[in-house]
């Protein structure tokens, strides 16, 4: 489990699924490389685990979009904890999953199955990051083809390490003020990205070492591949 030291957490990864759309594959792949500390299924997100064989830790959700015999199944299991919302809530449970691996001491939360169809709940999601962003944790938003974060100070990326061929900066505030990117195919230098614009989309690491320099503001950072 996770890495202790005189009895304190002192690093925890987290893997939150949830109900939107999961390349199993993928994701069992995906949790065997990260070694995941903790595992929170998300309504439908239970899914996958019961599926791929996965014990989660915990399982949250109204259970609207949940299939009753997998709920069933994962409550006939002593050693997860569950627990049950009413569908009027005022956050989706991604959210609620979100603010319980925060609860629970994690320093790092990956998601998935919070991209698909429903572009609603992909555009929530990607705002939650921030959530996990103000308590000076790192959370990503992933899939087969993506791997996204938000980001508001200097950042190093490795072209050895990056997720996919192209990187995308998209305003999250109005403004993102002092963009300075260097390693870059396309390099900036104090430049100030907003307004209706797509000039931070599909860059390039050029160099085995980018920094992303910025003074105020917030970026979406978003790694991709086709």
């Amino acid at each position: 489990m996770f890495q202790a030291w005189k009895g304190k957490r002192i690093f925890m990864k987290t893997l939150i699924v949830t109900g939107g759309t999961v390349d199993y594959s993928f994701a069992v792949s995906y949790r065997k490389e990260h070694n995941f500390d903790y595992c929170i299924a998300a309504d439908s997100g239970i899914r996958f685990f019961v599926q791929s064989g996965i014990q989660p830790d915990e399982v949250l959700g109204d259970f609207d979009s949940a299939d009753p015999a997998q709920l069933s199944q994962l409550r006939s299991n002593s050693k997860i904890i569950f627990h049950q919302y009413r569908p009027e809530k005022d956050a989706v449970d991604t959210e609620l999953a979100l603010r319980l691996a925060l609860e629970k001491g994690s320093s790092e939360i990956h998601i998935l199955g919070g991209t698909g169809t429903r572009l609603d709940h992909m555009l929530g999601t990607v705002r939650l990051l921030g959530f996990a962003m103000e308590q000076g944790k790192t959370c990503y938003l992933v899939d087969a083809y993506n791997r996204i974060r938000l980001i508001r100070e200097r950042t190093v990326l490795t072209k050895s390490g990056q997720y996919g061929d192209y990187i995308s900066l998209i305003p999250l505030t109005t403004q993102v003020t002092g963009v300075t990117l260097q390693g870059f195919k396309y390099p900036l230098e104090a430049y100030t990205l907003g307004g209706f614009s797509s000039l931070g989309v599909s860059n390039e690491i050029v160099k085995e070492q980018a920094v992303i320099e910025l003074e105020e503001g917030i970026l979406i950072l978003v790694e991709s591949r086709d």
